[in-house]
């Protein structure tokens, strides 16, 4: 699954970036069930219930009709963790645990579901069969929110009603045999329900879209992940236990529904439905399950290997489906031959779904979509469009391999389906789309994760969970970013070619099965000493025999040397990651590691020991070296002594470096006289390092300032990027005191520093991708800045824009800064929120959207905000990207944190406490916050939360963390920052004359 899209502005705009790690407690929903009892008797099928036949066919002999009703909700009725479980009719429920027990696993479900899209419920009929392993006369599977009823088991000795107990603390139903079900032996049980299409992003949930005309048009999607199935059907809601899956949806002659597997046949029901019919799915997890009924309009290819690809979106916008259905036939024939493992299934279709709460979702055969990730405008739709979208979908079609194909055991190692997918973006596209330089942007997804990983609130990769709410917290930037970044640095360690064939070892080992992470690290090790080694790829045995020559790069791929398990377990079983400080001598390179942690606290960062695959090179020589630091300090010896030493080449390696004594000051020197010295990567980690050490104290503001003089010579993206990164956040810290005189010299002395590269912007779409993103930040920063050549030419091409009435066509890469000017005036305001509403364009709407929240209008900021709460003109799946955006705005930070505590309880309620959408509200309103006072309003905000409403999310703690860490920061560098800006504008009045 992908995580929901980032604002455009979320980067540079704030010190905590983007903070998805917050999940919560799943009792809170929407929607209140109707409780109604199936009727047996023919019926009109138009408003829900099954035909009498098919229920008649598929309830067995009606000798005894059981119905449960589902309880109220009610915080009160549940037990409390030291009560023996009750179940809801007040008897003892007969299991205690969250996991549900081993005795019976699932092999096949046969599953009817009827979504009825008028009244917005549905009912549906399951069939499980069952293997028994242990000798048991209790079933107990997964079930929330619905009504269950007409409970029957398939025995060998006949049909037999089953017993039903409900305990929804835990999303549990107990089936209770009269017989004992016998080890070995296979049984079925059936189960009728009802329920409410969930009005939230997840389930089996409604979505409607508006057409050009005005009208409001409803279907039904599903989102499983990671446990939501059990709100769909009952079942075994667990990835361990996969199964094969029959489905048949019954609908209204006006839709279409779609599944994982292709359609088989269409039946004519009474009524005037329809029933389709979908091929047997192979064995896979619930989560993977999915359906769709829509009025969906579709456009298909077929890739070199034979499956049928299909992008499906509404009518309106199936001419943006092109650019994605063509990545998508490039991208499953890149992976098929990349992992020489066949797709498994006939099709793969993409779908574009109008209300999706997360980036998309890697359903085997069925992978869903935000409108944004999926359709592109050639005309309208920007390079960083076409990237993200090809990102999107680079990682929803890894997953059928990584996650789908071979799936982890539980949740707890999330990052092996998680961290593998956004790893498998940037190889993906740097070999199938070079054009899109997507190495560009790797180095970001690090940095990202070490701004959640330097907090005391962090957790493992690996990390032990149970809970719905547990579970949740592990769809953070830890298990993605994190997960991808440890994953490069093995790459870089092992060779590519060495790793490559241990993943395709792993996933052909493990195919249909489930793993944890000691399977891929055994995997990875003596890969060429292993019994299953892939002859039949010639690369692979010509890596084998070229390795078998070389003795140097042998011992890194030795059984008896390298043990891929026991380097990987300190980068995976324990939090946080390693500061390696560095200090040169002549010929002597000391080296020790400490845990790097914002805190007062050094306590939290004592136990820590990570083996660090090191590189590094040297000012005499372009060679990396490679030195694995097993212990907590050693030394290594240069041939020569040398002017400079920079480590962690690349950044391909997962720790920050720090260099004592004259080492930094060392490349300072380098970076202002021969910069191109080191790559850019490598001078964009240098920019974050320097700056992430004066958070924790290891080196002075001025000296990370004076670094950042090199910039104004800098001109390729990754550390133009980083050097905002590391620099904006200063004054929007100040934007949040009374402090106007330092933060205008901050914002002054960036505009300075960037000046020339933003003077030599052209207001055109030409040059790579590389250079169009990166003219579209510096020109959308300079405006903010009120840099007056761009305010000029940017309000000029508004007004052009305007009078055209939105007619006249602008360079795609300077609408965002067009926009942004234009938004500044209410009829400007109005005039873009007007074309907002009518444009089918989503790419557009995207920016639009976003340059009205960076108004300084504050009613127009608050209606935005509300607006997008009561999603009728604007979604309410963007409604934190809005919030945040605002929370950013000088003008409107206090709107967005009285708007969040003021509609808390309908946001947890929307969007579901274990969200990443609650964690970006959370961390996103607040992370720039920098007062003892505003730390004192938030805890007693969040402080007053009970479990139920969200106290122990990690976000909040996070948030707290955040925060502290500002004050710090400001108390500390404060007055340096306002000595140094001092000194460097009188130096630059004395330059002048």
């Amino acid at each position: 699954m992908s995580l929901r899209p980032r604002n455009d502005l979320d980067r540079h705009q704030h010190n905590g970036r983007f903070l998805p790690a917050c999940n919560s407690s799943v009792v809170s929903f929407t929607f209140a069930l109707e409780l109604f009892v199936l009727t047996l008797r023919a019926q009109d099928d138009t408003v829900g219930g099954f035909p009498s036949f098919t229920v008649t066919m598929l309830a067995a002999p009606l000798l005894l009709l059981l119905f449960v009703p589902f309880p109220p909700s009610s915080a009160a009725q549940l037990p409390t963790a030291k009560d023996v479980p009750i179940a809801t009719n007040g008897q003892p429920f007969p299991w205690n645990h969250m996991r549900l027990p081993k005795t019976v696993s699932p092999y096949h479900y046969d599953l009817t579901i009827h979504p009825n899209l008028t009244s917005l419920d549905f009912t549906g009929v399951v069939r499980i069969q069952l293997d028994v392993h242990e000798d048991t006369s209790t079933i107990v599977l997964h079930a929330k929110q619905m009504q269950i009823s007409n409970a029957w088991l398939f025995a060998p000795e006949g049909v037999r009603p089953l017993q039903l107990l409900e305990y929804p603390r835990s999303h549990q139903l107990a089936l209770l045999s009269d017989s004992v079900l016998i080890k070995g032996r296979k049984y079925e049980v059936q189960l009728e329900f009802a329920a409410n299409l969930s009005d939230s992003y997840h389930g089996f949930y409604k979505s409607s879209y508006r057409t050009s005309s005005g009208e409001v048009r409803v279907m039904a999607s599903t989102q499983f992940e990671a446990t939501f199935a059990r709100g769909a059907f009952p079942c075994f809601d667990e990835p361990a236990f996969k199964a094969n899956f029959t489905i048949q949806i019954i609908r209204e002659p006006r839709h279409i529904s779609i599944s994982n597997m292709p359609k088989v046949k269409t039946v004519e029901l009474p009524g005037g439905l329809l029933e389709d019919h979908f091929d047997t799915t192979v064995k896979m997890s619930t989560y993977l399950v999915a359906y769709i009924v829509s009025d969906f309009l579709s456009v298909s290819k077929t890739t070199q290997h034979g499956v049928k690809i299909s992008v499906y979106a509404v009518a309106e916008k199936i001419d943006q489906t092109a650019y994605a259905l063509d990545a998508a036939v490039k991208l499953l024939d890149f992976y098929d031959d990349y992992f020489d493992i066949p797709y498994p299934l006939p099709k793969q279709d993409l779908a574009a779904i109008p209300d999706f709460q997360s980036g998309a979702m890697e359903n085997w055969g069925l992978t869903t979509y935000r409108e944004t990730g999926l359709l592109f405008d050639p005309d309208k739709s920007s390079v960083s469009d076409k990237l993200g979208i090809a990102k999107v979908i680079a990682h929803e079609l890894a997953h059928q391999w990584f996650g789908n194909l071979v799936t982890m055991e539980w949740w707890n190692d999330l990052w092996l389906n998680e961290g593998f997918a956004k790893f498998m973006e940037y190889i993906s596209l740097d070999i199938a789309y070079p054009e899109l330089q997507v190495d560009d942007i790797f180095l970001g997804k690090c940095f990202e994760a070490m701004e959640v990983d330097s907090l005391s609130s962090s957790h493992p990769v690996s990390t032990a969970v149970e809970n719905p709410t547990q579970i949740q917290e592990m769809f953070d930037d830890v298990s993605y970013d994190k997960g991808a970044c440890i994953l490069n640095m093995l790459r870089d360690f092992l060779t590519p070619e060495a790793f490559e064939i241990g993943i395709i070892r792993y996933l052909k080992r493990y195919s249909y099965q489930n793993t944890v992470n000691s399977h891929l690290w055994e995997s990875l090790t003596d890969i060429c000493n292993s019994d299953d080694l892939d002859e039949g790829r010639m690369k692979h045995k010509e890596f084998c025999s070229k390795r078998s020559l070389n003795s140097a790069a042998s011992k890194w791929y030795s059984g008896d040397e390298l043990d891929v398990r026991a380097i990987m377990d300190t980068w995976t079983l324990q939090e946080g990651f390693p500061l390696v400080t560095v200090e040169v001598r002549g010929r002597e390179v000391t080296l020790s590691q400490e845990r790097y942690l914002k805190t007062d606290d050094q306590s939290l960062t004592e136990g820590f020991l990570w083996q660090i695959p090191l590189t590094y090179m040297t000012s005499a020589s372009s060679t990396i070296h490679r030195f694995l630091l097993k212990t907590k300090t050693d030394v290594l010896y240069l041939p020569k002594e040398v002017d400079w030493v920079k480590f962690n080449v690349d950044m391909s390696g997962y720790y920050m470096v720090h260099y004592e004594g004259q080492g930094w000051n060392s490349i300072i020197k380098l970076l202002h006289h021969n910069h191109t010295a080191l790559s850019s990567n490598d001078r964009a980690s240098l920019i974050h390092n320097v700056f992430q050490l004066v958070s924790v104290g290891k080196v002075r503001l001025d000296t990370a300032l004076e670094l950042s003089l090199y910039l104004s010579r800098e001109t390729e993206i990754m550390a133009v990027t980083q050097g905002f990164g590391e620099l904006v956040p200063l004054y929007k810290l100040m934007e949040k005191r009374d402090m106007a005189a330092v933060e205008n010299q901050m914002k002054g002395y960036i505009v300075d520093l960037f000046r020339g590269l933003i003077d030599r912007q052209e207001w055109t779409d030409s040059g790579s991708v590389s250079e169009r993103m990166q003219r579209s930040y510096l020109l959308l920063f300079s405006c903010v800045r009120n840099y007056p050549p761009c305010v000029t030419k940017a309000t000029e091409l508004f007004n052009r824009w305007k009078d055209s009435d939105g007619t006249m066509s602008l360079p795609v890469d300077v609408t965002m800064a067009v926009f942004v000017i234009g938004a500044r005036t209410p009829e400007g305001w109005d005039f873009l929120f007007e074309k907002y509403r009518t444009s089918l364009q989503m790419s557009v709407k995207s920016r639009m959207k976003t340059a009205m929240a960076v108004s300084p209008l504050q009613d127009k900021l608050k209606w935005m905000m509300e607006q997008s709460l009561q999603g009728e003109v604007m979604k309410t799946q963007d409604l934190s990207g809005v919030v945040v955006s605002v929370s950013k705005n000088p003008r409107g930070y206090k709107l967005a944190w009285d708007f969040l505590r003021a509609n808390w309880h309908t946001l947890i309620k929307k969007f579901d406490l274990g969200s990443s959408t609650i964690s970006h509200l959370v961390t996103g309103v607040t992370d720039q916050y920098s007062t003892r006072e505003m730390l004192d309003e938030v805890r007693s905000f969040f402080g007053s939360l009970t479990e139920e409403t969200g106290s122990e999310m990690r976000c909040i703690r996070q948030t707290y963390e955040t925060i502290e860490d500002n004050i710090r920061w400001m108390d500390t560098n404060l007055p340096l920052l306002q000595a140094w800006l001092d000194k460097r504008s009188h130096r630059t009045v004395h330059e002048d004359l």
